[in-house]
């Protein structure tokens, strides 16, 4: 067994060896299999550059699959095989580990542009040989006529030689004489083609003005014409050709016999319906994908007078969960399984189901009565995924949320009936899934309004609309104030003081967490200076220290080092003053470059809190490998702690967790403390520290002085 290459260009190396080898049986060349290897280093490094790139570049595909060409690959293997060494090797050989799906989906993209390049270079170069055997045929018109034996000798030599088939007929449409490329066209047998008369061969799918042009030729009205034509083959298959008639005189002038030129397109028109098909079908169900969707709803929409439209809108609850648990492969199981009970669903005229991507769908329906049929066809796709779906041995429930969106046709444009239906699913989604529900104007607006905060939120930062707010942070064994979480809060002109859960996931979406995430940092950073100045020496647990939650898209930010130490530099304060909160759920199944800032900050100094622990599917094990100090316990342990006697489950659990935590060195913080008898069976658990209304809401800076000037003087 060889060793894996060493680098980037090793396994490009190697990719362009196995696709050398593929493809050099059937190219016409007088290279060696190692030269022929080195014509096509150039182009694989191509192909490994366009996978990788930023964004995607059709036209490098496009340029590599005409280069094969110049290669002298013509032969039809030739691109089959290169599209499987493509499709098997780019990915495993060039592609980012950490962008596989990506890297796939645009591998296959890779391949329809390689495969349209190819076809256009080869129809360029067997026009530009068409051309060329045309000219000598019409110079040759001469020698048909006088029947000179030199001239009649080189045209027999391009007559039988050409890789395009000719044929010549008389003016009453008697086939006279054919070459071998036209017999082997239409299967090789003369009798199919040989004393044929050119009537005989109509097709249905002949364009109307086939036959009057070629009327108009053997009346000597015109020269010349050029169509696409499609012939019947003896075993009934269809032969499609590019099809050039010329109308050859004689030494007088005047016409004496027809001459064809036929190019064979059938690969590819099959090819070209093959790309069209999955320009427009998704890759995964084969349902229509959303460029056809909107084909169809734009059409709808267009429809005339007494027609209206039914719009379904369908997304998977909790379909995330199942890539999450159980891997990618299950969950395009799922969706292919989903994909086609939908389909039974829509199976009436004018009703049709396509994939929008991920785990949405959607089903149209048309017609004069929709708003009784729209309202059927959602209660048929809730039904259809009653039914539990078996993969891989699990018997998986899904359910699904559906916006309806119904109308007269000519009233909304396709991409505002989509936003109303997005709206509206998300509110079924939010009612508890499972469910449709109708479009509401009403719940449209305010859809938008959160829109509106979307907008809003660069300029807030910049206006100084946001604040923060501290809870503090108690040590459980003695009651002293360590500290304080400091929770970040937004003044609206319009809406008030905006909790974060209003905020924080639009700041995540629109990515503007980074910019506020760095200003929350920097302010409470600030803050915990001027606490540890104004109690230095008053307490003898210590400095006081900031807590600051990280979302997972700061955690992604390749700046967040950076910024750290630049602002604890900046506000003169000690890495120990700070502890950064990360949630459990951002670091399930977290790799060695999502760990590796958090490893930089803790080796400085800064303490890192696993935040909401026990809320995920995270493997105990893996607190050995991340490089946090504190469990941050979440409230939903500790709510069957509030009244005595506690519960004997919860008290297992927090020990159990307290337990594992100290041997570790990890202390235990407890959130959402309401009662003292909550706070007391938690510190006889071992618990360190808690936070909760118990001993302090939310508040300004100056609450928590007087909390602090409080504990320091009992």
């Amino acid at each position: 067994m060889t060793a894996e290459p060493d680098g980037p260009e090793d396994r490009l190396r190697r990719f362009a060896t196995i696709w050398s080898r593929a493809v050099f049986p059937v190219t016409s060349t007088s290279l060696t299999r190692p030269e022929f290897e080195e014509q096509l280093w150039p182009l694989a490094c191509r192909l490994g550059d366009a996978l990788l790139a930023h964004s995607f570049d059709a036209e490098e595909a496009r340029a590599v699959g005409a280069a094969l060409i110049d290669a002298h690959c013509t032969d039809p293997d030739a691109l089959a095989r290169t599209l499987d060494c493509v499709d098997a090797y780019l990915v495993l050989y060039c592609g980012d580990e950490g962008r596989l799906d990506e890297m796939r989906m645009r591998s296959s993209r890779l391949q329809h542009a390689m495969a349209a390049g190819y076809a256009r270079a080869l129809r360029e170069r067997t026009l530009a040989e068409q051309e060329a055997i045309g000219q000598a045929a019409l110079r040759a018109q001469g020698v048909v006529a006088q029947a000179l034996h030199a001239s009649e000798a080189r045209f027999r030599a391009v007559f039988e030689g050409a890789a395009i088939g000719i044929g010549i007929a008389d003016l009453d449409g008697q086939v006279l004489q054919v070459n071998e490329a036209l017999l082997r066209m239409f299967g090789g047998s003369e009798q199919a083609v040989r004393g044929r008369n050119v009537m005989e061969w109509t097709h249905p799918e002949d364009a109307p003005q086939t036959w009057k042009l070629y009327e108009e030729l053997v009346r000597g009205e015109r020269e010349h014409y050029h169509v696409e034509k499609a012939f019947n083959r003896p075993d009934g298959t269809a032969l499609w050709t590019n099809l050039t008639v010329s109308l050859l005189r004689d030494a007088d002038g005047d016409p004496q016999y027809q001459l064809a030129l036929m190019e064979d397109t059938t690969e590819r028109r099959l090819l070209n319906l093959r790309l069209r098909y999955e320009a427009t079908h998704d890759a995964l169900t084969g349902l229509p994908n959303r460029t056809l969707f909107f084909e169809r709803l734009e059409k709808a929409l267009g429809a005339g007078d007494g027609q209206r439209f039914g719009l379904c809108y369908l997304d998977l609850d909790g379909f995330k969960t199942i890539n999450d648990s159980l891997g990618h492969a299950a969950g395009d199981q799922l969706l292919v399984e989903v994909a086609d009970r939908l389909q039974s669903c829509a199976t009436a005229p004018g009703e049709m189901v396509a994939r929008l991507g991920g785990d949405e769908f959607v089903a149209l329906t048309t017609g004069p009565d929709t708003e009784r049929e729209v309202d059927e066809l959602a209660e048929r796709i809730l039904h259809a995924l009653v039914t539990p779906i078996r993969i891989d041995g699990r018997e998986l429930l899904v359910r699904g949320s559906i916006g309806v969106v119904e109308g007269p046709a000519g009233e909304r444009t396709p991409a505002e009936v989509l936003r109303s239906a997005d709206i509206t699913m998300y509110r079924a989604k939010s009612a508890g899934g499972n469910r449709f529900e109708l479009a509401d104007p009403e719940a449209d607006a305010r859809a938008i309004t959160r829109h509106g905060l979307t907008t809003a939120l660069p300029t807030a930062l910049e206006r100084g609309e946001f604040f923060i707010e501290y809870q503090p942070l108690v040590h459980l064994g003695d009651g002293s104030i360590r500290g304080a979480e400091a929770l970040v809060r937004w003044l609206h002109p319009q809406h008030g003081v905006l909790g974060p859960d209003r905020f924080i996931p639009l700041a995540e979406h629109t990515g503007l967490i980074v910019p506020l995430g760095r200003w929350v940092l920097e302010e409470s950073v600030r803050q915990a200076r001027e606490w540890r100045e104004r109690y230095a020496g008053r307490s003898a647990a210590g400095p006081m220290r900031i807590n600051v939650n990280l979302s997972p898209c700061q955690l992604a930010h390749r700046g967040l080092v950076q910024d750290t130490v630049d602002i604890l530099e900046r506000v003169g304060v000690a890495p120990d003053s700070l502890c950064l909160e990360v949630t459990e759920s951002a670091l399930i199944g977290a790799d060695d470059d999502l760990l590796k800032p958090l490893r930089r900050l803790a080796e400085m100094g800064v303490d890192i809190a696993l935040d909401d622990f026990g809320t995920g599917y995270s493997n105990l094990a893996n607190l050995r490998r991340l490089p946090v100090s504190v469990l941050k316990l979440d409230r939903s342990f500790t709510q069957g702690m509030q009244q005595f006697p506690a519960d004997p489950v919860d008290l297992k659990i927090v020990e159990g967790i307290v337990s594992l935590a100290h041997s570790l060195d990890l202390a235990v913080t407890v959130e959402g403390v309401e009662t003292a008898a909550q706070a007391e069976q938690l510190r006889i658990l071992g618990c360190d520290t808690a936070q909760g209304w118990y001993y302090a809401r939310p508040g300004p800076p100056e609450r928590l002085h007087e909390l602090a000037l409080a504990d320091a003087t009992s």
